[in-house]
């Protein structure tokens, strides 16, 4: 069909790391997450980088060559929200706080990385935002300057500020409906995300595994594995919308 901006309520969905645990890869504050393993202070800090940039750069490449893994690729949620960009006659956006790819492997295209890109990295020289080499830790030349050494990970670590507030924030201001996904309600600003659409009077709905840290928030909760219940939200959205 032929996509009609503003011909429906505007959308925003907001997705976390659980919506990508089916496809195998780890979420962070599970008891047998990422976070329980490794110290966030020694890993994910603009201060851990500078007391240990081998360590940080050994952990975002193990986690980049699991990304690589022929194994690890988009599931059934990440299908039908992509399906939900391509078809959804009004405004759309999709937030997402996982650094991974598996997004735009399925096909989004409005879509945002408010924590970065696990598959970019950035040059700390230039400034150049670029695909990111396998290693890291091998400190290859920035593509855009040829100075080695320079390259971080293309992430939003703690204590550094999210990407595209602004326009997050323009999105919900808009909203009709609000779709937080697979998160754990834990992490600001994205936490706070509802309160910002109940307060335009946005329909608010949590799907998660479990109920989140703020599932009181939303006017309507379901629980269940994502790649079962996104795809059903989807489906009946569409059908309600004659999309």
């Amino acid at each position: 069909m032929t996509r009609r901006e503003g011909a429906a309520p505007g959308v925003v969905v907001l997705t976390g790391a659980g919506i990508s645990r089916e496809s195998g890869l780890s979420t962070f504050r599970d008891p047998d997450g990422i976070w329980q393993r490794v110290r966030i202070e020694d890993v994910a800090t603009p201060e851990a980088f500078r007391r240990d940039p081998a360590r940080v750069q050994d952990f975002y490449d193990a986690r980049r060559a699991q990304l690589a893994d022929p194994a690890v690729g988009p599931n059934a949620a990440h299908a039908a929200l992509a399906e939900l960009d391509r078809r959804w006659p009004g405004d759309f956006l999709l937030v997402t706080q996982n650094v991974d790819d598996l997004h735009g492997r399925a096909g989004s295209q409005r879509l945002l990385h408010m924590h970065g890109e696990l598959a970019k990295a950035r040059c700390l020289r230039c400034g150049a935002v670029a695909p990111s080499p396998p290693r890291l830790a091998d400190s290859p030349a920035c593509p855009a300057c040829g100075e080695r050494g320079g390259l971080r990970p293309h992430v939003v670590w703690f204590g550094e500020m999210p990407l595209g507030m602004e326009r997050i924030a323009e999105a919900l201001a808009r909203c009709g409906l609000f779709v937080s996904i697979g998160t754990s309600g834990s992490v600001h600003p994205a936490a706070g995300f509802v309160a910002e659409a109940r307060g335009r009077r946005a329909r608010t709905v949590e799907l998660n595994l479990e109920p989140s840290e703020g599932s009181a928030m939303f006017d309507e909760a379901r629980h269940g594995p994502a790649t079962r219940l996104v795809p059903e939200f989807v489906d009946a959205l569409l059908r309600d919308a004659g999309a």
